[in-house]
């Protein structure tokens, strides 16, 4: 594999994406999608049909018999326990393998398939969120309802696991159910299996062009600007954050008029504490880092399990953008105040979740 090339997100030059744009239907059209996280019955940019909570394909509240379930009356079984919610669901089930098997769902010029991740991989991270890491969150309020925005976030844990659990946190907890579009690393598109993951979760390169585009549908867009120098530090700098660069995304934001919100994570940094770092196996295998921690790779498949940490995920206040001139978003110092206001922000967060916290287990 050749050596991971991490391009900063602050680079403005237009990149190809590595998955094909348009939509996939039955006959291969392209089908362009309106902006995810919109409440059931809007309409987006091109007119069809939103898919915030209750929409069709959602996740959330589908699988609870939705509008179909019987509504009181004699006979009416309760969807959750009778044979007609088993039946619906298993219905359901089925008409989803049949649009699996005959290409007849719909993915956006990102390659984000809503369905599958609604119906399948939130599913799938749901019991690590709930069960595995008891993840609380707390500010969820702070995230718009509808509307562009830009969630900042620290990044830790030597695997990207906080990435994903923010962004089951936000399509579980926000009241309208909105869908995080994550901004990756090259490296992540260049993995295989990951890359087709990650693009079915809607996460993109992290890069303005995609950045823009995404805040000007309306969309959620989180960032960790630390990148690999915050995921891969050893764990004696554990929670103290890493250079955020030259202020790309603020910039982005910026000229987007989207606000910018603050994300502080406490929890994935003692998942897989790293005690060191195998520069010799990274190279060889193109990796930017080479994990050894106090279970890895001592212990084989077993050390590559995480720690069950308690996490807590915390969104503060917004910081509006859309008070400063066009012209702001080339003001060199006016981007450099504002990444500080930001890191700061989180820095100061995480040290006080850090002090109300009862232990690392619990």
């Amino acid at each position: 594999m050749a050596d991971a090339k991490v391009i900063p997100f602050d680079d403005d030059r237009a990149r190809r994406r590595s998955a094909p744009r348009g939509a996939r239907s039955g006959d291969g059209a392209a089908v362009p999608l309106p902006a995810q996280g919109r409440g059931a019955g809007e309409q987006g940019d091109e007119g069809a049909p939103g898919s915030g909570q209750g929409a069709p394909g959602s996740g959330k509240g589908a699988s609870h018999g939705g509008a179909d379930a019987p509504r009181g009356g004699e006979g009416a079984q309760d969807p959750a326990h009778g044979g007609g919610g088993l039946e619906r669901r298993l219905a359901k089930g089925l008409a989803f393998l049949r649009r699996r098997v005959t290409g007849e769902y719909e993915v956006d010029d990102f390659g984000y398939d809503a369905e599958l991740t609604d119906e399948v991989l939130m599913a799938m991270l749901r019991p690590l969120y709930e069960k595995y890491f008891r993840v609380e969150v707390k500010g969820i309020e702070n995230i718009p309802a509808e509307g562009g925005a830009l969630i900042v976030a620290n990044h830790s844990g030597t695997i990207p696991l906080d990435a994903l659990m923010m962004q089951v946190a936000v399509h579980e907890k926000h009241p309208a159910g909105r869908h995080l579009r994550l901004l990756a690393a090259d490296l992540v598109f260049t993995l295989p299996v990951v890359n087709e993951i990650a693009r079915k979760l809607g996460h993109t390169l992290a890069c303005a062009e995609d950045a823009a585009e995404l805040l000007g549908r309306g969309e959620l867009v989180g960032v960790m600007p630390e990148g690999f120098k915050g995921i891969g530090k050893p764990f004696g700098e554990r929670y103290k954050l890493q250079r955020f660069g030259r202020g790309g995304f603020v910039s982005t934001a910026l000229r987007a008029r989207a606000p910018i919100i603050p994300c502080s994570v406490v929890g994935a940094e003692e998942t897989y504490p790293m005690v060191g770092n195998a520069r010799t196996v990274a190279r060889l295998l193109g990796l930017p880092y080479f994990p050894l921690t106090p279970t890895f790779p001592w212990l084989g498949p077993l050390g590559a399990l995480p720690l069950p940490t308690k996490w807590t995920i915390q969104f503060g206040e917004p910081i509006p953008t859309d008070g400063y001139a066009p012209e702001a978003a080339d003001d060199p110092m006016l981007m450099f105040n504002l990444t500080d206001q930001v890191r700061e922000e989180i820095q100061h967060t995480l040290y006080k979740l850090l002090v109300r916290r009862r232990s690392i287990f619990f």
